[in-house]
C-alpha cells in the first residue's frame, strides 16, 4: 500500500496568525452584540406598525345623471376641485322661471308704487314719507331674510358634512355662527319693519286708498321675498349639482362612472391628503412606559428600504391590543 502524505505541522507564525484572526473576530462580535443590546435597551422598536390617513368619502348630494367625471384613481386634486359635475339643465330653467316670476312681481310692485305716490300727491306728503320708510326696512328685510336662509342651508350642509368628518369642527362652528348672526340681523330688521308698518297705520286715518295700496305693496314685497328665497334655494341645488374636493389631496378610488345615475349620498370617491399621515404602532404592553409625547422616532418602510424617515411620537393610547379582538 501506497504511504499517505503527511501534512506539515503548522508554523509558530501561521499559528500566532490564526489566533489574531479569531481574537479580532471575537471582539468584533462581542462589539456589535453590545451595540445591538444597547439599543435594544434604550430604543422601543416595533414591527407591527402601518401607515394611516384621514380617508375622505365624497358623496353626490342631489341625485342625477353624471355628465363629467374628470378625475382618475391617483389623481391630484386642490381644494374646490369639480370631481363630477351632475345633469343641470332642469334645474337651470326652474332658475330662469324663476328670475321671471321676480322680474314680473318687479313689475307690478313698481306700478303699484306709482300709484302710492299719485295718491300721496293728493293726500299730501306725511304719508308717502312714511310708505318710503316702510319700504326700506321691508327691502332691507327681504335681503335678510334671503341671506338668513343660506346660511341656514349652508349650517344644515356642514352639519351633514361634520357628521360624515368631511369638514373641520372649526369650519362647521364658522358656519354656525354665520347662521346666528344673520338670524340676529333678521330680526332687528323685522322689528324696524314692524315699527315702520305702526308709523304708517297712524297716517292712515284719512287715506284709506293708500291704505289698499300699502297693503298691496305688502303683498308685492311677500311675493318677491319668497321667489328671491327660491332663487337661493334653487341657486344652491344647482351648485350641489356640481361636486367639488372638500380638501386637497390624492383620489385612492373610484366609484361612479360617466353617465350613470347617482342618487343623494353614493359615494363617488374615496380621498385621502398625503401631507396628514402618521404611523400607528403596536408596542409591547411592557415597553410604553418609555414612550413619551414628543419623542423622536426612526422610521423604515419596505417600499423605500434604502431611506429613512422621521417624525415624533403625537399620541400614545391607552388600550391594549387584545381589548380590541
Amino acid at each position: 500500500m501506497a504511504q499517505q502524505d503527511e501534512q506539515p505541522p503548522p508554523t509558530p507564525r501561521y499559528a500566532l496568525l490564526k489566533q489574531i484572526v479569531l481574537w479580532c473576530t471575537a471582539i468584533a462580535l462581542s462589539i456589535v452584540g453590545a451595540f445591538w443590546v444597547q439599543q435594544r435597551a434604550a430604543h422601543v422598536y416595533s414591527d407591527d406598525a402601518r401607515i394611516a390617513a384621514h380617508m375622505i368619502e365624497v358623496s353626490a348630494k342631489i341625485a342625477g345623471q353624471v355628465i363629467a367625471f374628470p378625475v382618475r384613481e391617483g389623481d391630484s386634486l386642490n381644494t374646490s376641485d369639480v370631481i363630477a359635475q351632475i345633469d343641470d339643465r332642469e334645474a337651470r330653467l326652474v332658475l330662469d322661471e324663476l328670475n321671471a316670476q321676480l322680474m314680473g312681481r318687479q313689475s307690478v310692485y313698481e306700478k303699484v308704487e306709482a300709484q302710492v305716490e299719485r295718491v300721496d300727491l293728493q293726500t299730501g306728503g306725511h304719508m308717502q314719507a312714511k310708505l318710503s320708510q316702510l319700504l326700506a326696512v321691508q327691502a332691507e328685510l327681504a335681503s335678510a331674510k334671503a341671506d338668513l336662509e343660506f346660511r341656514q342651508a349652508e349650517w344644515e350642509r356642514s352639519e351633514s358634512l361634520l357628521k360624515r368628518k368631511i369638514i373641520s369642527r372649526q369650519s362647521w362652528e364658522n358656519t354656525r355662527n354665520a347662521r346666528q348672526r344673520a338670524e340676529q340681523q333678521f330680526q332687528r330688521v323685522e322689528a324696524g319693519v314692524a315699527s315702520a308698518e305702526a308709523a304708517v297705520v297712524e297716517a292712515e286715518a284719512d287715506q284709506t286708498e293708500l291704505a289698499v295700496l300699502a297693503k298691496e305693496l305688502r303683498a308685492q314685497i311677500f311675493d318677491k321675498q319668497r321667489i328671491a328665497a327660491q332663487i337661493t334655494r334653487q341657486e344652491i341645488v344647482i351648485e350641489n349639482l356640481r361636486i367639488r374636493a372638500p380638501s386637497a389631496g390624492i383620489v385612492d378610488q373610484v366609484y361612479a362612472d360617466l353617465g350613470e345615475y347617482v342618487v343623494p349620498g353614493q359615494r363617488l370617491i374615496l380621498m385621502h391628503n398625503p401631507a396628514k399621515v402618521w404611523i400607528k404602532a403596536n408596542i409591547k404592553e411592557t415597553e410604553v412606559r418609555h414612550l413619551r409625547k414628543g419623542n423622536r422616532v426612526g422610521i423604515s418602510v419596505d417600499a423605500y428600504p434604502d431611506m429613512d424617515f422621521y417624525g415624533q411620537v403625537t399620541r400614545i393610547g391607552n388600550t391594549a391590543t387584545s381589548q380590541f379582538s
